[in-house]
């Protein structure tokens, strides 16, 4: 009887996900067939990944050789505990999203449905080959075709320039993230031609070589994941895909990146180096303040959330850094704390992330606008939206008892237990960190309110508004999927810290689940009870209680008692939707407080202008100060080299000519 291996049956989720993408391009244009079928078809695939992984977290690594690359180089694959970790993520993600998709996609919004179907589960088996694959072949076509298919998915509607442009932007910097990854691996093979990643853990890297793979690997990687300063194609790229694809990439496939620091940093490169953590987390810090205090800015709902990714994955880069940190010193368990909260926080932005963006996909199509000033009052048209996206906003804010509070209080344990470290500068440095870490997710809390209360609360800003429907049953069934991993995420924080705990192990020697698991299933003590503790099934409880019994006693002591007046409406008479505040006045303290950061262009009314309002419209430095001289560099160069191309043969004989005098004079006998 044939026994199948996990490996195996990753093989063959990436397989059936090709296949059925391939079947969309039978019926392109039938939207039932592809998103009643094929769609959730895929979503039984994802659950058959995630439960897979989930099966095979504390087992023995499994590879499999596949003869389908060029002569003499086949595909290398291997499963690992941290690959199961990661296809954890994706597998049980993709349930939601492409459930969600089912019910999203629209004939005549681009692409056509059949053809959205083909890229989007070759996306998903990229991204599952890319944490399979095991040497540097594999990986980077899996890396390539992951980079391709999500082009093609952000420009699906390729009618408007936008667009279009923001697609190629995404795509540009892949590649230059995809050279600098190359080149890591180019390194790590130290010229023996053994491109497998067991020949990479073979070599004996000298320090100077280690750390310029890891350098390469950080920019590469940082390239994808969006960190400073190669962050701009997420704020151009994820409000113009698809919601669904937005919460993939968002929710997953920056995820892939953070995979690969993690491969390189403590698998392939060798033993690290203690500034190794330092550079990580002095990226990290600044791109999670850069991107919170953006996301704070923001009028547009879809770019509100894309900059908070960045602000989370300058999060994932600070506890990497610290990982790298203790761990370069020889103080394990604070490199497992660290590390367990670096895993804990993929898995939950992966979730929440991908909860808000589809519910910003539903807020679209049931309203079409993006825009903050033109929403508000949802929560009465759309309640399950609202409450849903409730879930993912208290996450994402980093409040209990959900799942972003259990992956930023692992972190924050982590820099409280740092003073030990055997280096004066360090601990004189790390606090400071701890209290940018505090502000940002102070900040990112501020954000989330916005985000919330101006979509969803107060009135209705358009009369258009006043016809939105709710999300339909597929949609419902994917944001409650979400939602519902959301909670137990927050709720369940040993118990995913004991199925995690062998990554860990993997990477560090050791682990935090020993720990853990010596108190109770349901109290959360990383270090020991003494020091920290949590018990988020109490927390729940408590705000529960409370709040049935307040509801039982102002039913009792006040019902029938409630006088409803007028809100006083400060000596005005106008009480209108205007009256609200609107996203820019909320988010004004904050562009005063950090004017620096920002790049403000203010425009003042005239009697004779057209537009007679105020404004104010903020940019990212970085595009200014970076990306556009760059811009401006290369088009000068080109229009040099254009300029020599005179296209008359006189020119080019002279050119030959000249050329060969000068090898004449420059050539020695």
């Amino acid at each position: 009887m044939l026994t199948l291996l996990p490996i195996d049956v990753l093989l063959i989720s990436a397989c059936t996900w090709l296949a059925i993408g391939v079947t969309g391009l039978a019926a392109p244009h039938n939207l039932r067939f592809v998103g009643k079928f094929l769609f959730p078809l895929g979503a039984l695939v994802g659950l058959l990944a995630g439960l897979t992984a989930l099966e095979f977290l504390g087992a023995s690594p499994e590879v499999a050789v596949l003869a389908i690359g060029l002569p003499n180089l086949p595909f290398h694959l291997r499963l690992d505990n941290l690959t199961a970790v990661f296809v954890l993520l994706l597998g049980f993600t993709t349930v939601g999203i492409s459930i969600f998709a089912a019910g999203y996609f629209r004939k005549g919004e681009g692409t056509a449905p059949g053809l959205q179907c083909l890229q989007y589960h070759f996306f998903l088996a990229s991204m599952l080959l890319v944490l399979l694959a095991d040497d540097a072949y594999a990986f980077m076509v899996a890396w390539e075709g992951m980079a391709l298919s999500s082009f093609f998915l952000v420009t699906a509607d390729h009618r408007h320039a936008e667009i279009r442009r923001a697609g190629y932007l995404y795509l540009l910097i892949a590649h230059v993230g995809a050279i600098a990854i190359l080149l890591s691996f180019g390194v790590m093979t130290s010229g023996s031609g053994d491109y497998t990643f067991d020949g990479m853990r073979a070599q004996a890297h000298t320090p100077f070589w280690a750390s310029l793979a890891y350098l390469l690997a950080l920019a590469g990687f940082g390239a994808k994941a969006g960190l400073l300063p190669l962050h701009v194609w997420l704020p151009e790229a994820h409000p113009a895909a698809p919601s669904p694809v937005s919460a993939m990439m968002s929710g997953v496939m920056l995820k892939t990146a953070i995979y690969g620091l993690l491969r390189v940093s403590f698998d392939l490169a060798g033993a690290p180096q203690w500034w190794w953590g330092v550079v990580a987390m002095g990226i990290g810090l600044a791109t999670a303040v850069f991107g919170v205090l953006y996301s704070a800015v923001q009028s547009d709902m879809k770019r509100l959330l894309a900059y908070s990714s960045i602000e989370n994955i300058g999060l994932l880069a600070v506890g990497l850094g610290l990982t790298l940190i203790f761990h370069s010193y020889g103080m394990e368990i604070l490199a497992a704390l660290t590390l367990t909260a670096v895993f804990y926080h993929c898995l939950a932005h992966a979730v929440f992330k991908s909860l808000l963006f589809l519910c910003t996909g539903s807020v679209l199509h049931a309203t079409r606008e993006r825009s903050l000033g033109k929403l508000g009052g949802l929560i009465h048209r759309m309640p399950w939206v609202a409450w849903l996206a409730l879930v993912g906003v208290i996450a994402s804010a980093g409040l209990p008892p959900l799942s972003g509070f259990v992956s930023e209080w692992l972190l924050l344990q982590g820099f409280l237990f740092s003073p030990g470290l055997p280096h004066p500068w360090l601990n004189m440095v790390v606090p400071v960190a701890a209290a940018v870490v505090a502000l940002v997710a102070a900040l990112a809390g501020f954000a989330m309110v916005k985000f919330f209360g101006i979509v969803f609360l107060g009135q209705m800003r358009e009369p258009a508004l006043k016809d939105a429907r709710d999300a339909g049953p597929w949609e419902r069934v994917g944001l409650v999927w979400l939602a519902g991993l959301t909670l137990l995420l927050g709720v369940l924080p040993s118990t995913v810290i004991g199925l995690i705990d062998a990554a860990t192990r993997q990477l560090l020697g050791t682990g935090l689940a020993d720990k853990v698991d010596a108190h109770s299933w349901w109290m959360l003590a990383p270090i020991s009870p003494a020091r920290a503790s949590y018990e988020p099934l109490i927390f729940l409880a408590t705000i529960v209680a409370a709040a049935l019994i307040g509801r039982a006693l102002v039913r009792r002591l006040y019902h029938g008692r409630m006088r409803r007046t007028p809100a006083w409406d400060c000596g005005y008479i106008f009480r209108g939707p205007r009256a609200q505040d609107t996203a820019e006045g909320f988010s004004q303290p904050i562009r005063r407080i950090f004017e620096p950061m920002f790049r403000m262009e203010r425009h003042f009314p005239t009697s004779r202008d057209a537009q007679p309002y105020y404004s104010v419209k903020v940019g990212d430095r970085f595009w200014y100060w970076l990306y556009l001289p760059l811009v401006r560099l290369v088009n000068g160069v080109s229009t040099l080299i254009t300029g020599l191309q005179g296209g008359r043969i006189a020119i080019y004989l002279l050119y030959s000519f000249l050329t060969l005098i000068v090898l004449l004079l420059v050539a020695r006998p």
